[in-house]
């Protein structure tokens, strides 16, 4: 079953006082009501990071960037094995934040989808969240008016 329309995503952007430099972040606003977030309990964030006096990546980073999230949505997320609820971006990184039924499925489409591909410089973390406690502390953290970002 595919996760797509159980959500509503924003965009938001973030000012680190200090640099001057803006976080983007693109995140699930909104999820169907009938979405149950324990069935995808673990949380799975790739991370990629990158160099750049910006803050930002280069126009050939970032079109790598996108073509390696635009791969991975048929295999991994119309699939129902997750779906990407968080994409922040900023300071030398991106990072994609998604739900997953297990951590073998999801590094298994992972695998399907890079092979036969450049390498990406990516790290990928895994930690059981079914209470997508990482998700709620975004929100918390990043959306929540009056705040920065930590």
């Amino acid at each position: 079953m595919s996760h797509q329309s159980a959500r509503v995503w924003s965009t938001a952007v973030s000012h680190n006082e200090s640099t001057g430099r803006a976080m983007i972040l693109r995140y699930v606003d909104e999820l169907a009501a009938d979405f149950s977030k324990s069935s995808l309990p673990v949380r799975v964030v790739v991370v990629w990071n990158y160099e750049s006096d910006t803050g930002m990546p280069a126009t050939d980073e970032r079109q790598r960037m996108d073509l390696m999230e635009d791969a991975l949505e048929p295999v991994i997320e119309a699939s129902g094995i997750a779906i990407l609820a968080i994409v922040v971006t900023g300071e030398g990184g991106r990072e994609w934040t998604y739900f997953a039924r297990s951590e073998r499925e999801f590094l298994a489409g992972l695998n399907q989808v890079l092979s036969g591909q450049p390498p990406f410089p990516i790290e990928i973390h895994v930690n059981d969240d079914p209470e997508w406690f990482a998700y709620d502390d975004f929100r918390a953290a990043w959306l929540t008016p009056g705040t920065e970002p930590s």
